[in-house]
């Protein structure tokens, strides 16, 4: 009997050593490729094989981009990273159409250090395709963004983690974006295609990005879903999401943001700026839906923020909208903003002929968390701003549709304020609910002209 267990056990043990050979991965220097995945990539070659992994193609621990795009490269519709308990280090790497790139839970897809020196240089880029899947519940791209900002490094803000520049069909979940030297996700346009189109990213987190956590340039049917965009920090705007365009003839069309989460951000939280847009442009559809911006964790209240230092700005800032500039509608529906570091919401440089803004069931608590003590300006929870007058000397065109306001500073709660000495606000209506305003009343400037913006003092 002793015998005959110790021999199971002997054969329980083979069993399992030449098990965990087979899952090791093979491990290769840079131009050899492993001899025992040779009849999978002739299948994958020959069209027999829909998936490919990267390790068929070998794995080096100091430098896995050749096996990595070789599997990209191969023509196979879906491509696989597996784990293999260590990082694949990878410089740039370039996507095709048609292709479904997984990444297994686990894996860390990290940057090589000293590389990425173009200005550019992106992790992932998908650059004028169609029908791209990039999905890794529970993986992580990584850059090096430290290493970016300082010499021998150039100076630049477009080192990516994922660039998607005028593609179609594009889904990006699952992923965490970390440590890029320009933006966790940048959505825009290429030479060839003026938009991207038709593109998902759901169930992401962009971290300690450089630029953005996700930069929207220019893109028509975009769907951002159950993401957090967080402690973006580098160089401006240092947003959680800037909506920017470069040139006129891109656009912001049906883009819609739901159920996100904006928080620990150096610049605004949420940030649409209109400048390059004209009345020539198409006309802008925006919609955020159910988001939340904020510094701090839940539950924290205006005096628990006691560092000097902090940054942050509005938790959601819209502006740059000229006279002459394009139509459209950009609206937030049931957002909160809490302890943000200036206002809770920001509406500057913005035309009541242009395109409209519109708030509806939003509620904006705890602002002027940080110090900024560099900051002369006006204080207020809804700030509406002209800083420019060139842009605008019409500002407005605002809707404010059953939204409240959460008061603990000594200014009004509302506020128009005018740089210029020479604007009057305009197309201004709704109603605001003011908790704690101390009796201070709305600010509307000299003049205001078509302004029935109620505000409600609450009773609390």
């Amino acid at each position: 009997m002793y015998c005959c267990a110790r021999l199971l056990a002997l054969a329980s043990l083979c069993i399992v050593l030449s098990l965990s050979i087979v899952s090791r991965p093979a491990v290769t220097r840079a131009g050899e490729l492993p001899d025992e995945f040779a009849s999978q990539r002739a299948e994958v070659a020959d069209g027999a094989r829909t998936t490919a992994r990267a390790d068929w193609w070998g794995f080096d621990e100091a430098d896995s981009t050749g096996a990595i795009q070789a599997a990209i490269d191969s023509g196979a519709p879906h491509v696989v990273v597996p784990y293999v308990a260590k990082p694949w280090i990878v410089r740039p790497l370039t996507l095709r159409n048609d292709l479904e790139f997984e990444l297994e839970p686990g894996v860390l897809l990290l940057a090589k250090k000293d590389e990425f020196r173009g200005r550019g240089d992106s992790l992932l880029s998908a650059i004028d395709l169609e029908n791209v899947t990039i999905r890794g519940f529970g993986a992580v791209l990584r850059m090096r963004k430290s290493d970016y900002q300082q010499p021998p490094y150039e100076k630049a803000e477009w080192r990516m983690g994922i660039r998607i520049a005028g593609s179609q069909n594009v889904l990006v979940e699952g992923l965490r974006i970390e440590s890029s030297g320009g933006d966790g996700i940048y959505v825009g346009s290429s030479g060839k295609h003026r938009w991207a189109e038709d593109v998902t990213l759901r169930d992401c987190v962009c971290y300690d990005n450089h630029r953005q956590g996700l930069s929207v340039v220019s893109a028509q049917n975009l769907l951002v879903e159950r993401c957090t965009f967080s402690h973006t920090d580098g160089t401006a705007p240092e947003a959680g999401i800037d909506l920017e365009p470069d040139s006129e003839d891109e656009r912001l069309a049906n883009c819609v943001i739901r159920d996100c989460v904006f928080e620990h951000n150096s610049g605004h939280a949420i940030l649409v700026y209109m400048k390059p847009l004209t009345s020539k442009s198409e006309p802008v559809s925006v919609r955020f839906e159910n988001c939340v911006c904020r510094m701090g964790t839940p539950g924290m209240t205006p005096d628990d923020f006691t560092d000097a230092s902090m940054t942050g700005w509005a938790g959601i800032s819209v502006g740059a909208v000229r006279d002459d500039g394009p139509q459209g509608l950009i609206e937030f529906v049931n957002c909160t903003s809490e302890n943000t570091g200036k206002e809770g919401v920001k509406i500057f440089d913005k035309s009541a002929d242009g395109v409209r803004v519109r708030f509806v069931d939003c509620r904006w608590g705890g602002p002027w968390v940080a110090r900024h003590r560099e900051y002369a300006g006006p204080r207020a929870p809804v700030l509406v701003h002209v800083r420019r007058s060139e842009l605008t000397r019409r500002p407005g065109g605002i809707d404010f549709e059953n939204c409240q306001v959460f008061n603990d500073t000594w200014t009004a709660p509302f506020r128009f304020e005018d740089d210029g000495a020479e604007a009057h606000l305009t197309d201004v209506h709704g109603s605001i609910r003011a908790h704690g305003s101390r009796g201070f009343r709305p600010h509307w400037g000299p003049d205001p002209v078509d302004v029935d913006l109620k505000l409600i003092e609450a009773d609390d």
